[in-house]
């Protein structure tokens, strides 16, 4: 069985494929850290080894293989959280020309990225609409590296990086308040306490965009379930799911998009019922 990496020519010698080139790291969006077993990727993937305990138990193993949780690992390893940041920022690049052109934008002029990592979302985003500020909160390492690709795009003026937590309170008053792939990292509890601090913040007329996969829309997503569990102690979820955990944060459903690149983007508004 072939991996199609190389192929052989008629003369005898070899050449890379396009799923090969891919795998380089001077090209952009190179898939190469995906499997390289000392990054993070590789390190949560080696511990699928455990992947029986965390079925049987609903509870992530990261932590017996590591001996710490998986944000803690990554972010005390500045190699392990700048690839990991360049992992996620690649993720984003077949589903951002969907948000851009199918999210509601109108009439925004500040938005707050809710646990947005090195801020190539809130980047994109700010960048298609001159009049947008943006404020980008999360941990020390990510928010860094955000002020840094803010700085590189001329965007430092309008863009900002901060450090904190999403259980803590958020900065008030924004029109929408952004969360791409946060939820599914968490279990049940601790999905709709992000979702609450982002309801008290957006409250009276802000919106709250979600954006990740939905079990529902997106089907095939088993592999990326069982990620969540054996990492993070988070799983997916389906549409009434996501929208049962949002009731409970105080917030309802006003739209759904399917933007078939294995996202979907939930927007709610605070439910003064």
């Amino acid at each position: 069985m072939s991996a199609d990496v190389y192929r052989r020519g008629d003369d005898g010698t070899y050449e890379t494929t396009e799923l090969g080139t891919s795998l380089r790291g001077d090209v952009p969006d190179s898939g190469r850290e995906w499997l390289e077993l000392d990054g993070p990727i590789g390190r949560g993937e080696l511990a699928f080894l455990r992947l029986l305990d965390a079925v049987r138990t609903g509870e992530s193993v990261y932590t017996t293989a590591y001996g710490q949780d998986f944000w803690s690992d990554v972010e005390a390893d500045q190699r392990l959280a700048d690839s990991f940041a360049r992992r996620m920022a690649a993720g984003l690049t077949w589903v951002l020309p969907e948000l851009l052109a199918r999210g509601d934008w109108s009439g925004v002029r500040r938005v707050v990225d809710v646990g947005g990592g090195s801020g190539a979302l809130l980047a994109a985003v700010a960048g298609a609409h001159p009049a947008m500020r943006g404020t980008l909160l999360d941990l020390a390492a990510p928010a860094a590296a955000a002020r840094e690709r803010f700085a590189a795009a001329g965007l430092q003026d309008r863009c900002s990086g901060v450090t904190g937590s999403f259980f803590d309170p958020l900065p008030p008053g924004a029109d929408v308040y952004l969360l791409s792939n946060v939820l599914l990292n968490w279990d049940d509890d601790r999905a709709a306490a992000i979702l609450r601090r982002c309801a008290e913040a957006a409250a009276p007329a802000g919106r709250v965009l979600v954006l990740e996969g939905l079990l529902d829309v997106q089907t095939d997503q088993t592999d990326l379930d069982l990620r969540m569990l054996v990492y993070l102690d988070g799983r997916m979820r389906t549409s009434r799911e996501l929208d049962a955990l949002a009731a409970a944060a105080g917030l309802r459903r006003t739209r759904l998009t399917d933007l078939r690149s294995m996202r979907s983007l939930a927007e709610y508004v605070p439910d003064p019922s």
